[in-house]
């Protein structure tokens, strides 16, 4: 029979095991949030992720749901090439260019090969061999019609992003990784702003609807400030925009969340209001005071004008190109920028953006078919964009007839935009399109350019492996015998046979050959 002395021992001796297990308890749960701050720490203080360092030791969860995602998506979940409007396989490809890290894959292709609208490039039996590879052949834009033309030194370039539309480090970085990578930045139609310059890159400066940047106390186009932003070197052409893909028929669109003083000041606009740019140049409401506005901006400028536009009706090109044979040769567009309905936006209405414009499948060939057509292909240089961000899809742009292709929103990807879709509300995750500057934190431009320089060198050389199983020593001997394009029936059709090789008339070569007007 146990004794009261016995039990005081067991009670005591249960209460000391207690006592030990507390303590062990509290010393590992001091452990885990010396750990955790030790992490908190580490993410705040790392500037590589921008998930990470706005969203310290949650934001490590990100990385284990998508790792995890690749097996729960097999058997629940979307497939890896069902997301819109990118992607994880397109997105994932410039996540891994950008890092500059093995962008192989294994066991075979994910993409439909049967999908309507894919690209397919033909092989070559002898391709190319790396010793027979030769650098990309230069092209010049506004060669004797431009006082100061411009060579671009690659054909794969950034498309127009506003400072406003996206952060001041964004710019920042990709104002740098555009300098190291030899390409050229295109300003958006919100201005140029000193995060621009200080990269050094060369710079394409946008003139949207409200003339940001070159606009005088009334709105209208400002003489003076186009020769202030015309004797910088870096800026080396000047594009008017007339339509952008994602909202055409509209102008810009910046939030007045997003109208931050320096936004305003660079702008020449109210701080904090929104900035709504008219839905067309007032000053440019037909096709000769669109060839006016070109001429006119060349004069002052002594550099290359182009415009933009998304195309609806391709009809009016004909109207154009015929004016431009009238006049002659200097009231030419030196380029074309030929943007796609599936193109990128910061904000716009979702009705524009789903139904109004023809896809840079469509409008691409139809621009380049209309401009060889009337003798001009060598006077006017063809830019490709919207949605091109991966190696086919600027292979085929290639192909097609474009002399350079430009991305923003592959560019977005590079600098660690993970498409929340939250543009237009100040709130982008990775500091990409806010300027909330706790949220821009996560975007360190020294390590971003990084990304931005390897994922255009890595586009290029990837273009290039596609160009020499093609069987050309370089990109822009691409042509398009090269390629074809999936139909309806899930059956390739060869691009020749879709968009017949176009010769240019007797009569406009005549008149080009000339240099000037048919009569």
């Amino acid at each position: 029979m146990m004794t009261s002395f016995d039990i005081s021992q067991l009670g005591d001796g249960a209460f000391g095991i207690l006592q030990i297990a507390a303590l062990l308890l509290v010393f590992v749960i001091g452990l885990f949030l010396l750990y955790l701050l030790y992490v908190y720490l580490a993410d705040t203080r790392q500037q590589h992720n921008s998930v990470r360092r706005n969203f310290p030791v949650i934001g490590r969860f990100r990385t284990l749901f998508e790792h995890l995602g690749v097996f729960f998506r097999q058997y629940f979940f979307a497939m890896d090439r069902e997301e819109m409007p990118f992607n994880r396989a397109q997105r994932s490809w410039v996540y891994l260019a950008s890092e500059n890290a093995d962008s192989t894959v294994a066991f075979g292709s994910t993409r439909s090969l049967a999908q309507p609208n894919e690209v397919l490039f033909l092989n070559c039996p002898f391709p190319t061999l790396a010793a027979d590879a030769v650098p990309i052949n230069p092209v010049t834009v506004g060669q004797s019609h431009a006082r100061q033309a411009y060579t671009p030194g690659s054909l794969f370039n950034i498309s127009g992003m506003s400072f406003g539309a996206i952060s001041k480090p964004a710019v920042q970085a990709l104002s740098q990784g555009a300098a190291a990578a030899g390409i050229w930045l295109n300003t958006g139609e919100g201005g140029l702003s000193p995060y621009h310059l200080e990269g050094g890159c060369d710079l394409v400066f946008q003139i949207g609807t409200a003339k940001y940047g070159v606009r005088d106390e009334h709105g209208e186009l400002s003489r003076e400030k186009l020769l202030e932003i015309a004797a910088i070197e870096q800026v080396r052409m000047f594009e008017i925009k007339l339509s952008q893909g994602a909202k055409p028929g509209k102008g810009g669109l910046l939030p007045g969340c997003k109208v931050t003083p320096e936004i305003a000041r660079v702008r020449g606009i109210p701080e904090g209001q929104d900035s709504i740019s008219p839905n067309r140049h007032t000053d440019i409401g037909s096709i000769d005071q669109l060839l006016d506005s070109l001429a006119e901006i060349r004069q002052i400028t002594g550099k290359p004008v182009g415009f933009k536009t998304v195309v609806g009706n391709v009809g009016w090109f004909d109207e154009l190109l015929q004016r431009v044979h009238q006049r002659g040769m200097d009231c030419a567009p030196d380029f074309i920028t030929v943007d796609s309905a599936d193109g990128g936006t910061g904000a716009a209405p979702q009705s524009l953006i789903d139904y109004v414009g023809l896809p840079l499948r469509v409008s691409l060939p139809q621009v380049v078919d209309k401009v060889t057509e009337y003798g001009l292909r060598e006077r006017i240089k063809i830019v490709a964009s919207g949605k091109l961000i991966n190696p086919g899809e600027v292979a085929w742009a290639l192909c097609v007839g474009a002399d350079f292709v430009t991305s923003a929103r592959g560019f977005m990807f590079s600098l660690g935009c993970i498409q929340a879709l939250k543009c237009n509300k100040d709130t982008c995750p990775t500091g990409v399109t806010t300027h909330n500057t706790k949220l821009q934190l996560g975007l360190v431009p020294s390590d971003k350019a990084q990304r931005v320089t390897h994922y255009a060198e890595q586009i290029l050389r990837e273009v290039g492996v596609i160009a020499h199983a093609c069987g050309v020593t370089e990109a822009r001997q691409l042509a398009r015998h090269h390629a074809q394009l999936v139909d309806a029936r899930g059956i390739p059709e060869p691009l020749e046979r879709l968009y017949p090789n176009v010769a240019p008339q007797k009569k406009y070569l005549i008149a080009t050959d000339n240099d000037g007007a048919t009569g």
